[in-house]
C-alpha cells in the first residue's frame, strides 16, 4: 500500500509541475486522456444545454405512440471521429436535419466553457459535416512549432494559430499580403520567419527598406536586390515592372494555343510553364511602406507618384508573372495619398500585430470582419508576436510566430546564400557583400607571440 501511495503522489507531482512547466508534455501525457473522457461523458448534455439539438422526428414520434413507449429525447449532432493532437481535440460532428455549421460557430463559446478547454474553434468542411478543434492550453504562450509541417513551392510556415494549427503563408493562393504593427509588436520577427522560411526554396528575394538599410540588410547574402532609400527603390521597382512584362512576353511565346495542344497545357503564369523555360519566383518586401508615400516637396511628390503607382501595377499584374508583394508598416491608411485604397485592395493577405490606433485596423480588416478589427485592437502590449490574420474570405484567426532572433535569420540567409538567383534586370541593385570565411577562426585566450 505503500508503495502504491508514493507512486500515485509521484505521478499527481509529475502531472503538476508538467502542466506547470511544459503544457505541451502534460497535455499528451495526461490532458488528451482526460480531455476526451470529459467531452464523451458530458457531450450529450452540453449539447442540449448549448442548443445544439433537434427535437425527434415525426416517424420516431409515432413509433413511440404506437409501441407505448416514452417520448425519445431531443438528438444531439453524432461524433463521427474524435481525435487527440498535440495541442487539443479534433471533433468531426454530423449535423442533424435542421442544424447549421453557424449553429455550432455561435456555440463555440459556451462549449469552450462547459468541456473546460482553453479555446474552440469550428469550420464546415461539407455540407452536414463540421469540424471543431479544442485547444488544451495557451498554444500561443509558448509558441512550439511541429517538427515536420507541410512542404509546397511558395508555401511558408511562418507562425502558429490558436487552435494549435500552422499559419502558412502560400504565395500561390494568396499572391500577395499587408503587415501591420507598431513598434516592438513583433512584425519584424514575423518577418524574420518570412525571410528564413523562403531562404531555402528557389525563389528570389528583393528587399525595399528606407530605415537605412537596418531591418533587412543584414540578410542580404539571401537578396537578388536591395534599396535603402526611395530614390534607389523607385529604379528597383520600375526594374521590377520591366522585369514582369519581359516575364509575360515568355509567357506569350510559351503558350502553345495551337489545336494540336490540348487546353489543359496552354500556359496562363509561370507555372504552366516547363520546367526549363520557367523563370523565378520574386518576392518583393517592403519595410516601412510609410516612408515611400510620404513626401516634402513637389519633386518628392512625383517620386511618390510614381512609387505608388509601380507598386499598383505589381499588386495588379504580378501574380501571374510570379512576383508576389508583401507590404509591412506602422500605419497604413487614406492619408497616405492617392493609390494607398487601391493598391490595399489588391493585397488579399492580411495580418496585422498591435496596432496604435483604430483606423489601421480598419484598414486592415475593415473590408474583412468587423470581429477581425476588434481582435486586432484588444492585443496587449505585453505579448508582444501575437497577430490577427485574415484574409477576403472573411475568416481570422489568432496566431503567433515563434521568436527568430537576427542572428539566427542572417546564418540562415548565409547558409542559403548559394541559392540566390542573378536576374539580369536587377543586377544593378545586387548588394555588395563580403565573401563568407572558408574556415573557421579559432579563439584563444592566450595572446599571439610578437616578434
Amino acid at each position: 500500500m505503500t508503495a502504491l501511495t508514493v507512486a500515485l503522489v509521484l505521478v499527481v507531482a509529475s502531472a503538476v509541475i508538467l502542466r506547470w512547466r511544459r503544457p505541451a508534455w502534460y497535455w499528451l501525457a495526461f490532458g488528451a486522456a482526460f480531455a476526451a473522457l470529459r467531452v464523451l461523458v458530458r457531450y450529450t448534455s452540453v449539447m442540449d444545454a448549448c442548443g445544439l439539438t433537434v427535437p425527434p422526428s415525426r416517424w420516431r414520434l409515432t413509433l413511440a405512440r404506437i409501441t407505448n413507449r416514452p417520448v425519445p429525447e431531443s438528438r444531439a449532432p453524432r461524433i463521427l471521429r474524435i481525435r487527440p493532437t498535440r495541442t487539443g481535440l479534433v471533433l468531426r460532428l454530423k449535423l442533424r436535419p435542421g442544424q447549421d455549421a453557424f449553429d455550432v460557430s455561435a456555440a463555440t463559446d459556451r462549449l469552450r466553457h462547459s468541456f473546460s478547454m482553453y479555446g474552440v474553434t469550428s469550420r464546415e468542411l461539407r455540407s452536414g459535416v463540421v469540424e471543431v478543434r479544442m485547444t488544451g492550453y495557451d498554444v500561443l504562450k509558448r509558441v512550439q512549432m511541429p517538427a515536420k509541417t507541410d512542404t509546397a513551392p511558395m508555401r511558408v510556415p511562418v507562425a502558429l494559430r490558436e487552435d494549435g494549427a500552422v499559419h502558412y503563408r502560400d504565395y500561390r493562393t494568396v499572391p500577395h499580403g499587408l503587415t501591420l504593427g507598431a513598434t516592438e509588436s513583433g512584425k519584424s520577427v514575423y518577418q524574420r520567419n518570412l525571410v528564413a522560411g523562403l531562404a531555402p526554396m528557389n525563389v528570389a528575394l528583393v528587399g525595399i527598406d528606407c530605415k537605412q538599410g537596418v531591418e533587412l540588410f543584414p540578410l542580404a547574402r539571401r537578396f537578388s536586390a536591395l534599396a535603402d532609400n526611395p530614390d534607389t527603390a523607385l529604379d528597383l521597382l520600375e526594374a521590377l515592372v520591366t522585369h514582369m512584362e519581359g516575364v509575360y512576353q515568355l509567357i506569350r511565346a510559351e503558350q502553345r494555343i495551337t489545336v494540336n495542344v490540348p487546353d489543359a497545357e496552354i500556359a496562363a503564369d509561370i507555372w504552366d510553364l516547363p520546367d526549363h523555360l520557367r523563370p523565378v519566383p520574386v518576392v518583393v518586401l517592403v519595410d516601412e511602406v510609410a516612408e515611400l508615400a510620404l513626401f516634402a516637396s513637389k519633386d518628392e511628390e512625383k517620386r511618390r507618384d510614381r512609387i505608388i503607382t509601380a507598386l499598383v501595377r505589381l499588386a495588379q499584374l504580378g501574380r501571374a508573372a510570379g512576383i508576389y508583394l508583401e507590404i509591412c508598416g506602422q500605419r497604413f491608411g487614406s492619408e497616405l495619398g492617392k493609390g494607398i485604397t487601391m493598391l490595399r485592395a489588391q493585397l488579399t493577405g492580411r495580418t496585422a500585430h498591435r496596432v496604435n490606433d483604430e483606423s489601421s485596423a480598419n484598414m486592415a480588416f475593415g473590408d474583412i470582419s468587423p470581429d477581425a478589427v476588434l481582435a486586432a485592437i484588444q492585443i496587449p502590449t505585453e505579448t508582444p508576436g501575437i497577430a490577427v490574420t485574415g484574409d477576403s474570405s472573411g475568416g481570422w484567426a489568432r496566431i503567433r510566430a515563434p521568436h527568430t532572433s537576427l542572428r539566427e535569420a542572417v546564418n540562415l540567409c548565409n547558409k542559403h546564400a548559394g541559392r540566390t538567383p542573378d536576374l539580369p534586370a536587377l543586377a544593378p541593385f545586387r548588394p555588395s557583400v563580403a565573401a563568407l570565411p572558408s574556415d573557421r577562426v579559432s579563439l584563444s585566450k592566450t595572446a599571439p607571440a610578437t616578434a
